[in-house]
């Protein structure tokens, strides 16, 4: 169903200022001609580019489910706007047999200054389908993107949990044989991705090729029958989703162990202001560097920033598949908003009583300034840290690992129950009956 070969795509580093006028706009397409052609003649020392993907060779069979992982920037969302034909390649070929549906950013194929309904007929138009086509599965549409009371409200005015929705829910029932999905399902609320989750398993049994960038790496092993790992924009493997999962899981927990470097960090953001240096992940026990379940722990960020901020740090505990278990930011509590600006320092979280079990777990760091919100750092997969096994029940065992990460110390009691008398539930039973 997809046929690429010799796939890349060069992006021009920095901004454009104001408008090109019509003489330099043939001045700089004579310049970027000879630029490619002394490219192909071997001079590659072009650092006003980067090539977001180079070299891509690998086909997709009908009926297959594939897994897109990597890290951020690695080129998963590139390599479907070049599906999509959103954007040209700089070299290479793909080959697509099949009507192609996508969901890649929110905004994506959707005019705002349309209602709802407009859109639904809109796309299905691209698409190709014809009208009767689009009116048999209308109502299908709107029953699973839910937005029944705003169809006919233009759609610039919907949430960004709305608008997926809705684009979400045209690009699966108008049936494509080809379905392209990014990471734009985080959007949604656990429920709607659940739905996701299951419509797309649903199009892949019906012998439609769906494409699938997640960082959901739990998600990519059950749903996908292959995957391909993108890094820097190379594929570097291709096969099981449970090896290629693994293989990328390696990469990410090998990045750093409890301290890390951030200065050049890969996972930071491409519009982050960078200012996080370090960071690290340390236990307040007499062994700081061995963190077990029921320990305090502390992390730290150092950061150093070109104008001074007040400064407001977060970060995201996950497990090694990338399941997310804890946000834990000083936006909500407040407890540094009233330091005074600085330029540079260190930020610690305090976590008492580690209920995490035993494992392997990362952590994405953001820094922001409470004053400017819009300034804002942000490394994924910026560290990890290893959990090791405690008696904290005092009974020489814990809950295993595959029931669940987080550990809940709970206080077991009995008491007995005289005969013609009732429990509490019991009690409370009754009193609803009555």
């Amino acid at each position: 169903m997809i046929k690429v070969r010799g796939l890349s795509k060069r992006y021009q580093l920095g901004e454009r200022s104001g408008h090109d006028s019509f003489r330099e706009t043939i001045v700089a397409t004579l310049k970027a001609a000879g630029r490619l052609l002394n490219w192909s003649k071997g001079d590659r020392s072009n650092q006003a580019h980067i090539w977001a993907l180079h070299d891509l060779s690998f086909d997709v069979m009908p009926g297959d489910v594939l897994g897109v992982v990597g890290r951020n920037g690695g080129g998963k969302s590139t390599l479907l706007k070049l599906i999509s034909r959103i954007t040209h390649p700089t070299r290479g070929q793909i080959a697509l047999y099949g009507r192609v549906g996508s969901l890649l950013e929110v905004g994506t194929g959707f005019h705002p200054e349309l209602t709802g309904r407009e859109n639904i007929f809109l796309n299905g138009a691209i698409l190709g389908m014809k009208r009767r086509e689009i009116t048999k599965k209308f109502d299908e549409i709107v029953a699973f993107s839910g937005v029944e009371k705003f169809l006919d409200t233009p759609v610039k005015r919907y949430s960004s949990g709305m608008y997926v929705r809705l684009a979400f829910a045209v690009a699966a029932h108008l049936d494509p044989e080809i379905l392209l999905v990014d990471e734009v399902l985080a959007v949604g609320d656990g429920e709607f991705q659940k739905k996701c989750l299951g419509k797309m398993s649903e199009v892949a049994r019906g012998g439609r090729t769906v494409l699938f960038v997640s960082h959901n790496l739990a998600a990519v092993e059950s749903l996908c029958k292959s995957a391909i790992f993108l890094d820097s924009g190379g594929l570097k493997m291709i096969g099981k989703p449970t090896d290629v999962v693994a293989a990328y899981s390696r990469m990410i927990t090998d990045g750093g162990a409890m301290f890390a470097d951030l200065q050049e960090h890969s996972g930071r953001w491409r519009d982050s202001s960078p200012m996080m240096q370090k960071v690290s992940v340390m236990s307040n026990g007499a062994e700081p560097l061995i963190i077990r379940t029921g320990d305090d722990i502390v992390v730290t960020v150092d950061f150093d920033s070109a104008t001074p901020v007040k400064p407001c740090f977060g970060f995201t505990i996950k497990t090694d598949y990338g399941t997310r278990i804890a946000h834990l930011s000083d936006y909500y509590s407040n407890q540094l908003s009233g330091l005074a600006a600085t330029s540079s320092g260190a930020v610690s979280c305090d976590i008492n009583d580690l209920q995490l079990l035993p494992g392997r777990y990362l952590l994405d760091l953001w820094l922001t300034d409470f004053g400017q919100p819009n300034l804002c750092d942000f490394v994924a997969d910026a560290c990890w840290f290893e959990v090791s096994p405690s008696d904290v029940f005092g009974a020489g065992k814990l809950p295993p690992t595959s029931d669940g990460p987080v550990l809940f110390r709970g206080q077991w009691s009995f008491h007995e129950i005289p005969t013609g008398e009732s429990s509490a539930f019991g009690a409370v039973r009754e009193v609803a009956n009555f």
